[in-house]
């Protein structure tokens, strides 16, 4: 493999979404920025979304990922919230995808076992993982730590057979 490939991880969330931007060269990993869009929880569900929406198209105006990689929503008891959380997530993928980008998914347990090794692994294992695998990362939330988290899955799953 030759050549930069620049990844876009997003962590969906209805109040934050995380989001991280790495560079992979062959099997070297660089970190490239990193954030958090967040959305007015005291504003209506299309407000959110809208702000949720714009926050990510900035983020691709800005770091020109060539694909992106998105977390799949686990169920939870609270179908409301996994609903809300399925609709953050359906804006994290439209976003990179109407811009052309291909758009992966990855399980959380999987993503898990990428970056710590164990599929249930804690987010304080995750943050401390990122530190080693790319040390000028410093995110400043967890759902940046988690997005980084979710590139750097993509970057070590993309060209795999099961990918292809």
């Amino acid at each position: 493999m030759s050549g930069t490939i620049r990844i876009l991880g997003l962590d969906p969330g209805l109040r934050r979404t995380g989001w991280g931007v790495i560079d992979v060269t062959g099997n070297r990993l660089g970190f490239v920025a990193c954030g958090t869009v967040t959305s007015d929880d005291k504003a209506a569900l299309a407000l959110r979304l809208a702000q949720i929406y714009r926050g990510i198209s900035d983020v691709l105006a800005a770091w020109t990922p060539d694909e992106a990689a998105v977390e799949q929503t686990f169920v939870n008891k609270d179908a409301t919230a996994t609903l809300k959380l399925g609709q953050a997530r359906g804006i994290a993928m439209v976003v990179p995808a109407l811009a052309g980008l291909p758009v992966a998914e990855y399980e959380p347990n999987k993503v898990k076992k990428s970056v710590v090794g164990a599929g249930h692994a804690d987010k304080n294992q995750i943050q401390m993982m990122i530190g080693i695998l790319l040390p000028k990362a410093d995110p400043k939330t967890m759902d940046a730590a988690d997005a980084l988290a979710i590139a750097i899955t993509h970057a070590h799953h993309r060209t795999s057979p099961a990918r292809r």
